[in-house]
C-alpha cells in the first residue's frame, strides 16, 4: 500500500501515457460514415432554373462561408454540364446554410482560351493568404464528345472569395498527347489538391488514356506534384484508385492530411473498394502516390439522413470537405433525386476527440 502512495502519480501518468499512445494509434483509423450527421432543409441548396452540382466551401476573412458550385440551365438537359456549366458562388454566415446565391465567379470567356466555354468540378482553397479555386474547363463546338475530350484543369487566384478572380492562360494539368501510351492522353479533369507535410502541393486528378473515340481509353487517376499552389506540377508514373481491369472504376477524389496520413473521398462507381455498388469509398495513403483502401472502406452509402427521414439518392457525388484546424467539419456532395432533382447538400460531422 505505501509503494502505491509513493508512486501514484508515476503509476497515473504511465497509464495516461498509455491510453494517448491507444488513442493515437487508433486515430490512424478514420471510420468516416460513423462521422456523419443527420442534415437539415436549411443545408439544401437549390436554384430555381439550374442544375446545382458540385459544391466547396472555404471561410472567408469576413467569418462567411463560401460555396462554389457548377451549375448550368436545366432546358440544357442534365448532360449539359460538359457544354454549358459555369462555376458560380454562394454565401452564408453558416458553413451548413443556408447558402445565397452571390454572384458567377468564373463563367465563360474569349474563344482563344483552353477554358472557354465550361468551367465545372470547382475545388477552393486557402493557402499562404490567398484563395485558389481549381476547376475543370473546357472549349469545343456544343457536341458532347467534343467539349468532353477538351476537358483540362486550371487554376484561378484571388485575395477575397467574391474575387475578382485572376485565370491562368494554360491548364496547370495538361494533357500528354504526344505519348501513346499515357494516361493522360485524351482529358484530365476532377483536379483534389492538399498541402504536403514537407510543404509543397500535391494534386489528384482524373484522366482518360488514348482508345476508341469519342470515349477513349481507360479513366485513371494520376498524382502530381508541385512547389507552389499554381505549379508548375510534376506527374508521377503509377495511376491509383484502380480496380484490376475495371474500365471505370472511381472518380471526384478529395483529399486532405491528417493523423500524418494523406486520406482520399472517392465516388465508387460499382461497389470495387466498398461492395456496396453506387457509394462513396475511403482511401489512404503514407506519401499521397501509393493509395490504399481503408480499413473502414465505406464513406456513404446513397442515403441522405435527416433528423426526422432519410432520402434514398439516385446519386451522391463530388464529396468535398470544409476543414478547420486540420479536422475536417462538414461533408458537401452533390446530390440527385428520381425525379432528376439535383442539390448541394452540408452534412455535419463528428470526429471523435474534437471540439465541436
Amino acid at each position: 500500500m505505501e509503494y502505491l502512495k509513493s508512486n501514484m502519480k508515476k503509476i497515473v501518468s504511465l497509464y495516461l501515457l498509455f491510453a494517448i499512445l491507444i488513442n493515437q494509434a487508433n486515430a490512424q483509423d478514420i471510420d468516416f460514415k460513423a462521422w456523419l450527421q443527420p442534415s437539415s432543409a436549411q443545408s439544401i441548396f437549390q436554384q430555381e432554373g439550374y442544375y446545382v452540382w458540385c459544391g466547396s466551401v472555404t471561410k472567408g476573412n469576413d467569418n462567411a462561408y463560401y460555396l462554389f458550385y457548377s451549375r448550368w440551365p436545366k432546358k440544357a438537359g442534365f448532360k449539359g454540364w460538359v457544354t454549358h456549366s459555369e462555376v458560380a458562388v454562394a454565401r452564408s454566415k453558416s458553413p451548413t446554410g443556408p447558402f445565397k446565391f452571390v454572384k458567377v465567379a468564373l463563367g465563360k470567356r474569349d474563344k482563344q482560351y483552353w477554358d472557354a466555354d465550361v468551367t465545372h468540378n470547382p475545388t477552393v482553397h486557402h493557402f499562404n493568404g490567398r484563395y485558389y479555386l481549381y476547376y475543370m474547363g473546357n472549349y469545343g463546338n456544343g457536341e458532347f464528345w467534343n467539349n468532353r475530350n477538351h476537358q483540362r484543369i486550371g487554376v484561378a487566384v484571388a485575395k477575397h472569395p467574391l474575387g475578382p478572380w485572376v485565370r491562368m492562360n494554360e491548364p496547370v494539368i495538361d494533357v500528354d498527347s504526344a505519348n501513346n501510351d499515357s494516361h493522360d492522353y485524351l482529358m484530365t479533369s476532377n483536379p483534389a489538391i492538399c498541402k504536403t507535410n514537407d510543404g509543397r502541393y500535391v494534386m489528384v486528378y482524373k484522366s482518360v488514356s488514348k482508345g476508341p473515340m469519342p470515349f477513349g481509353g481507360m479513366v485513371y487517376h494520376k498524382v502530381a506534384f508541385a512547389n507552389g499552389p499554381t505549379g508548375p506540377f510534376i506527374k508521377t508514373t503509377n495511376p491509383v484508385f484502380q480496380k484490376d481491369t475495371v474500365r471505370f472504376a472511381a472518380e471526384d477524389p478529395y483529399i486532405w492530411r491528417q493523423h500524418n496520413k494523406y486520406w482520399a473521398l472517392v465516388k465508387d462507381f460499382k461497389g470495387s473498394f466498398t461492395g456496396q455498388n453506387l457509394s462513396l469509398a475511403l482511401f489512404e495513403s503514407k506519401d499521397a502516390i501509393s493509395w490504399q483502401v481503408a480499413k473502414h472502406p465505406l464513406a456513404s452509402t446513397m442515403n441522405i439522413q435527416f433528423t426526422d427521414t432519410t432520402w434514398k439518392a439516385t446519386k451522391v457525388e463530388r464529396p468535398q470537405l470544409l476543414v478547420e484546424n486540420g479536422i475536417p467539419k462538414v461533408l458537401y456532395v452533390a446530390v440527385m433525386m428520381e425525379n432528376e432533382e439535383t442539390f448541394n447538400i452540408a452534412i455535419p460531422l463528428k470526429v471523435p476527440g474534437s471540439k465541436k
